[in-house]
């Protein structure tokens, strides 16, 4: 077995640490720019690292407003520690709530404790952001306890849908049962096993009274007299306490290690998302303007085979900075052989756009550069549009670390005309063309 910095014996466990530093490495990999969007991504991170390494379990108490859940916390830690409020909704972040009385701990790792979070409720009247808060203390969770009063309402189940499929272990906890009967509780407990089969385990489905109602006592007197008095039973919540105990003596190690995991796995995924995407369309700023910049060369230049000489070195240079773009080093050669290899499987584009070239050539030297003016828009519309197909292509490979992928080329470029609207982008082109004469007259 593989022993952690911790001094921990579990591959598990190593694993984790391993997929979390994984992650922050995939970070360090990030311009400024994709660092300042996943700032936030990033303190989580390192607060993930730092809890698996301090053995830290969060178990997150989730549901709607008003189900007793600020009770449940106060239950469990045996002291007022989170407001309950008659009305609801008091929740506007998620409370950290270190949890000594639990008696767990993490073997091999010095101190380790248990903390309760509770969260806001998630469809409060414009709690979007509440819900939002919720939902990311859930997806850190060790494990999950969802509190509700009643019978389930759509929502509820929904919720409870969700949260069962993040592969963490999910106690249902049917609270406030001092409010019913003895006949309305066995009632209500079997629906809700009922409601939940084959989604929790029925050991998992649990009754409590964290903030139980007064009880009025009427008290005897040696003389006979009577007074009444009202007292506040002690919170029932011990089948609950039991219960988390029993999964965290049994589960608790791989429970951490499973959920840092998982996390560290999400977050890769966000930094993957947030770097495709804004590399994505600096990529496609860049191809743009690339492809018009080679239109307006080709179109205006009068001779004919200089104009097929420059636009090939803007498609070289496209190329390189697409590269650059996507955090790779590639030399001018190495970006000719990945021209000459798109331009092969692009096949009767190139020869289209070089029949377009080849005319217009024709045409120039007949005319000793006069007929510039006449081929213009369609030869320089006809390049720009080679350049962008070309340097979509160019943008598929990089995106798939310099690599087709499972894919050949030719398919990629199949694929990139299919979607293309070729009218759209060659008026683009042609717009562009007519732009630059007017701004300078000289390009004539």
């Amino acid at each position: 077995m593989t022993e952690t910095a911790s001094g921990i014996h579990d591959p598990r466990y190593a694993a984790a640490l391993l997929s979390v530093e994984h992650a922050l490495t995939k970070y360090r990999g990030c311009t400024d720019r994709e660092k300042e969007q996943l700032h936030q991504d990033l303190m989580q991170l390192k607060d993930m690292a730092l809890k698996l390494n301090s053995g830290r379990v969060e178990i997150v108490v989730f549901g709607e407003i008003s189900t007793g859940k600020s009770a449940l916390v106060n239950a469990l830690v045996g002291k007022q520690v989170a407001s309950v409020s008659v009305q609801g909704g008091w929740t506007k972040q998620a409370w950290h709530v270190p949890w000594n009385g639990c008696g767990y701990v993490v073997d091999g790792i010095s101190g380790s404790h248990v903390v309760l979070i509770d969260t806001p409720g998630l469809h409060e009247v414009g709690g979007k952001e509440r819900a939002e808060i919720a939902r990311d203390a859930a997806a850190r969770a060790d494990l999950i306890m969802f509190v509700t009063d009643s019978d389930l309402t759509n929502d509820e189940f929904v919720a409870l849908l969700e949260l069962a499929a993040s592969s963490k272990p999910l106690l249902v906890v049917i609270n406030k049962m001092d409010l019913y009967t003895p006949e309305q509780r066995e009632q209500l407990v079997q629906v809700i096993h009922e409601r939940l089969k084959d989604i929790v385990k029925p050991p998992d489905i649990l009754t409590a009274a964290a903030d139980p109602r007064e009880i009025e006592y009427v008290i005897e007197s040696a003389d006979g007299s009577t007074r009444s008095q009202w007292r506040k039973p002690e919170p029932q919540i011990a089948d609950v306490k039991a219960r988390i105990v029993e999964v965290l003596e049994r589960d608790g190690l791989a429970l951490l290690a499973l959920n840092a995991a998982m996390y560290a796995a999400d977050k890769t995924d966000r930094v993957a998302e947030v770097r495709i995407r804004l590399r994505e369309k600096t990529a496609s700023q860049f191809i743009w303007s690339f492809a018009a910049a080679k239109a307006i060369a080709v179109a205006a230049n009068p001779l004919a085979v200089a104009d097929v000489i420059g636009g090939s070195a803007i498609d070289v240079s496209m190329v390189v900075t697409l590269a650059h773009v996507y955090g790779l080093e590639m030399s001018w050669t190495h970006a000719r052989g990945l021209l000459q290899s798109i331009g092969k499987a692009a096949g009767w584009l190139v020869l289209a756009e070089w029949g377009v070239h080849a005319a217009s050539g024709l045409f120039k030297t007949l005319t000793l550069g006069a007929g510039t003016a006449v081929t213009m828009l369609p030869q320089g519309a006809a390049a720009g549009y080679g350049s962008y197909i070309v340097g979509q292509a160019a943008k598929y490979f990089f995106e798939h670390g310099a690599s087709w992928g499972s894919e050949a080329p030719k398919t990629v470029i199949k694929r990139i005309l299919d979607q293309t609207d070729k009218e759209s982008v060659i008026e683009h082109l042609k717009e562009e063309i007519r732009r630059k004469i007017q701004l300078n007259p000289h390009a004539r």
